[in-house]
């Protein structure tokens, strides 16, 4: 049997909760990033909530700023890894995004750039460091 992979636009507090709880899992806990770095612009932020069979599983989010539209905080619980949870993040958000849009960015950890690959994401410059994690900026093509 499949499992339903739903992913939803989230506001009410009760979701948001989820979301923070998904990401405190595989952020702070999971890969020791400082809470403090792990806790910002969560109020201009635009929230999503993964679901399997009705179960969280994964969360992102994307926020304005000065340079273009951000994807950031894509986080999927470890026992849902592999199920496509985070291709139907990067293709909820994606989609909800403005259509004037037109600058799209993230910060990729390493082990994510093949997935936001398959999205037209390229990578561009150097690799660097943030919280611990090695990464590398990814602009939509």
């Amino acid at each position: 049997m499949s499992s339903k992979v739903q992913v939803s636009r989230v506001t009410a507090p009760a979701d948001l909760e989820k979301v923070f709880a998904i990401r405190r899992e595989v952020f702070v806990v999971e890969q020791n990033c400082p809470p403090e770095l792990e806790w910002e612009f969560e109020d201009e932020s635009t929230h999503f909530l993964a679901t399997v069979d009705g179960e969280s599983a994964g969360a992102c989010r994307w926020r304005k700023t000065e340079k273009g539209y951000k994807l950031e905080r894509f986080a999927v619980l470890a026992k849902f890894r592999g199920k496509g949870v985070g291709q139907e993040l990067v293709k909820t958000i994606l989609a909800d995004l403005p259509p004037d849009a037109s600058y799209i960015y993230m910060h990729a950890q390493i082990q994510a750039i093949p997935l936001y690959e398959k999205f037209n994401f390229v990578k561009i410059g150097e690799e660097f460091e943030e919280a611990g994690i090695r990464h590398y900026k990814m602009v939509r093509g």
